[in-house]
Formats: structure tokens, C-alpha cells, sequence
């Protein structure tokens, strides 16, 4: 079998037989398929699509391509189960959530990835954190999830490396918005991780890779469709990126902003919504709660006990961090020489922005990546950034920016500025959590999709 053939036959709008997609992912993986192909591969099945049946396949033939975790031998004391973005700006959510389903007696061993585009990447932050290991080796990553009840990592040799090398190329060819190879590289580290339930957030708005409401559904029944014929129970919820979730973009100002969140800062509404909803699904899926409403109890006085925090503390610790981040994170966490306030060109209130802009200027100022090989810079970002609503001008800036240089700097200023809509009146505020999309719903929606009703 020839992989340009399989391309072709791609290209040309062929559904590809599971033969042809593990050939592909075989040679993915081991480097018999170079980059070239890669990227065309990618790029036939960005413009041509794929199936649910082709999609499955990918996701499970990606997760075969490296080792299947397999949990019985640590004897854990409850469920596994996890939580994934779709990604966003702004978006702090795994590395409170994950410490805060720990403490409610859930075990949360996330893999995730590094940024990709304009979104921030988990892993970019956690890395952050002097000396915190995101790619350690399988025993430790165990060794971490029984010992603090979670542990935040990336795609190690070992878990599902024909994902790890794919993602890398979409995030530089322009292929990353593709529903079809999302789904699949989502769902191979979820599979690789022998979870027992999975709760997905999509992100809708002008910062989602999906900006359409409509797509970030499709992409939520396709997601919750596969995961769940393929064993993994999965539910997910559509949460609004029409502005940054929460105040701060950029690596080391994210893992601030998370510590004090979880050692008692307040004034993150939108945030601490989503991390409350998101975890309740988490808790229900898992058996550990019987109501929404006592989950979100339960991970209310997990953070407002210290017992979140503590989990985390334990957590950067096992993998190679600083024992005493929660309690000293400014002696640790990377600073930013140069720090400027984007004023807004005329005062008023935030009535809308390009979200998607506001992540490209952390790009620019280094804190995302152009190609695969280049290095983030942990310090810069943003912080204090205006919400929808508020009022701007003298007393308060749009934003405030973390760079390298004054040049830096400046060009993000702009940007900021260009992006941010100002206007007379506050809008209507928009909910946060726009839907919820169970199991049920999204495989009736693959079984039309498979007759033709739906594409």
C-alpha cells in the first residue's frame, strides 16, 4: 500500500477502509510517512471530510499506535475520569477542575495537548512551573494520579504518538478547524488513558476554533457520538468563547491566576461557572453524586476547604515542580520585563471583541507557537483583560500587556485595541453554558448522520 494513493483516495472524496487509515497512522507513528505526507493527509481530509465510521477509526487506531493504560493493577478507590476543552482563550479550567474532581474522590489522569493557533495550550502552562515534568514516563503518571487523584500530561512516547506527531503538523499547515481529525485527536488520548467517563467542553464564538454555534454542536454530537461507541462514556456541554473565560492569557499569568482562584480569589463569575458545570458532569457520570446540584456542593467546598489547592500542590510536586508554588507562586512563576496598559482609543463600555485576536496577540508576543519547533516564552500575556460590560478609560485599561520588549509591546497595544468593540450601553449579558448534549442525543444524531439526514 502506497500512502500517496491513500491520499488520492482522500482527496478525491473516497471513504478510506480501516486497512488504509491504520496504514496511515502506522506510518505516522513511526516515521515511514514523512512530513509532506502528513500534511497532506491532513489536508484531503480538512477539505474532503470523513465519515463517523472513519472517524472512529482514526481515533482508535491513533490510541493503538502506543500503549492503552490499563488502571486494574493500582486498585484506585473510585473513577477515572477526565475533561476536555475544545480550546479558547483564556481558558484556566483543567488546572482548576482536575484538582477540584480529586478532592471529590474522583482520579483524573488528563492528557493534554500544547497550544494550537490562538488557544492556549495546557501543557505550554503547566511547563510554566520551573521543573514540572509534562512528559514523564508511565509509571510516575500512575504513581501521580493515586497518589494526588490527578495528574495533568502530555502525549508521552508511549500514549498515542501518531496523534502527538499529527497535531504538531495541524497546528502549522492550517488544518486545525477540521471537525473530522479534532475528534479524533481528542479522542485518542481519552482512549489511550482507559478512562471511565469523559465530560467534553465546546467552545462556540469568536474565539473557538468552531465560531458557528451550529458547528460546535455538530462537533460536540460527533465527539460524545464516537466516544461513547467506542465504550467511553461521554457527555459535553457548549460553553461561550465570545470573550476570554478568564481574566489572564498567557502561560505563567494562567497558572497564577489559577492558584489564586484556588486558594480563594473571587470576581471569576463566567469561569467559576463553567468549572462548577463542567465538574458536576464529571461527578454525575462518575457515580459520585446523584444531582447536579449536590455535585457542584461538593466541588464548592473542595475549593473553599483548601482541599483543591492542597491536590494541585501535590500534584505539581510529584511531577517536578516547586512544593511550595500555592503558597509562593511569584517566587517561582516567570516575569514579563516590560508591562503596558492597553487604554481603549476612547472611553465606554466593552460591547463585543474578536476573541480570536486576543489570542493571536499572545501568539505574536511569544506566548504561542508559529511553527512545531519554536519555543513559548512563559512570562508574557495578558492580564487584568476587560469583560464584556465593563467600562473603560482612564481608570481602566482593555488590558494589561506582558512582554519582552517595549516593541513587543506596543504591537500587542494595537491589536488589543483593534479588537475590543466599545460602545455607549452594556449589552445583554449572554449565558455562559449555552447547552448540554448527552449520550443519548448525540447518537440519534449519528444514526441520521449515517442515513444522510445530517452531514
Amino acid at each position: 500500500m502506497l500512502a500517496q494513493e491513500v491520499i488520492r483516495r482522500k482527496r478525491d472524496g473516497a471513504a478510506l477502509s480501516a486497512e488504509e487509515i491504520y496504514f496511515i497512522v502506522t506510518g505516522i507513528a513511526d516515521g515511514s510517512i514523512g512530513e509532506g505526507q502528513c500534511a497532506a493527509f491532513a489536508m484531503a481530509v480538512f477539505f474532503r471530510g470523513m465519515n463517523q465510521d472513519e472517524r472512529a477509526l482514526l481515533a482508535t487506531a491513533m490510541a493503538a499506535s502506543g500503549s492503552i493504560l490499563d488502571w486494574r493493577s493500582s486498585d484506585l478507590p473510585g473513577p477515572l475520569l477526565d475533561k476536555h476543552s475544545t480550546g479558547g482563550v483564556g481558558d484556566t479550567v483543567s488546572l482548576m477542575l482536575a484538582p477540584m474532581v480529586a478532592a471529590c474522590g474522583g482520579f483524573v489522569p488528563m492528557i493534554s495537548g500544547r497550544g494550537l493557533g490562538h488557544t492556549g495550550g495546557t501543557l505550554d502552562k503547566l511547563q510554566s512551573i520551573p521543573g514540572y515534568d509534562a512528559t514523564p514516563d508511565v509509571e510516575c503518571f500512575r504513581r501521580t494520579v493515586a497518589e494526588a487523584g490527578c495528574a495533568i500530561i502530555g502525549q508521552t512516547t508511549e500514549l498515542a504518538p501518531a496523534d502527538r506527531r499529527l497535531y504538531a503538523v495541524r497546528d502549522v499547515t492550517g488544518t486545525v478547524e477540521s471537525l473530522d481529525l479534532i475528534t479524533a485527536s481528542i479522542l485518542a488520548k481519552k482512549l489511550a488513558a482507559g478512562l471511565d467517563g469523559l465530560v467534553m467542553d465546546v467552545k462556540s464564538g469568536s474565539g473557538a476554533f468552531f465560531a458557528e454555534r451550529a458547528q460546535a454542536e455538530e462537533l460536540a454530537a460527533s465527539l460524545v457520538g464516537v466516544a461513547n461507541r467506542a465504550g467511553l462514556r461521554t457527555t459535553a456541554l457548549i460553553t461561550d468563547m465570545d470573550q476570554p473565560l478568564a481574566s489572564a492569557a498567557g502561560n505563567a499569568l494562567e497558572v497564577l491566576l489559577t492558584v489564586n482562584y484556588l486558594t480563594g480569589a473571587k470576581g471569576h463569575d463566567r469561569l467559576h461557572e463553567v468549572v462548577l458545570a463542567l465538574g458536576a458532569e464529571m461527578l454525575l457520570i462518575g457515580g459520585l453524586a446523584e444531582t447536579a446540584e449536590t455535585a457542584m456542593s461538593r466541588l464548592q467546598a473542595a475549593l473553599d476547604s483548601g482541599a483543591a489547592a492542597e491536590r494541585f500542590a501535590r500534584m505539581v510536586a510529584a511531577l517536578g515542580g516547586p512544593a511550595n508554588l500555592i503558597e509562593q507562586p511569584n517566587a517561582h512563576l516567570a516575569h514579563a520585563p516590560v508591562t503596558l496598559p492597553a487604554m481603549a482609543r476612547e472611553p465606554g463600555i466593552v460591547v463585543g471583541m474578536d476573541t480570536r485576536a486576543v489570542g493571536l496577540a499572545v501568539v505574536e508576543l511569544g506566548g504561542g507557537r508559529r511553527r512545531p519547533e519554536d519555543a513559548i516564552d512563559p512570562a508574557v500575556g495578558l492580564s487584568d483583560i476587560a469583560p464584556i460590560g465593563a467600562t473603560v478609560g482612564s481608570n481602566r485599561p482593555l488590558a494589561v500587556i506582558h512582554a519582552r520588549d517595549a516593541a513587543g509591546a506596543e504591537r500587542a497595544l494595537q491589536a488589543i485595541a483593534a479588537a475590543v468593540r466599545i460602545g455607549d450601553a452594556a449589552p445583554t449579558p449572554q449565558p455562559v453554558i449555552l447547552k448540554h448534549i448527552g449520550a443519548d442525543a448525540a447518537l440519534a444524531r449519528l444514526q441520521r448522520q449515517r442515513k444522510g439526514y445530517v452531514r
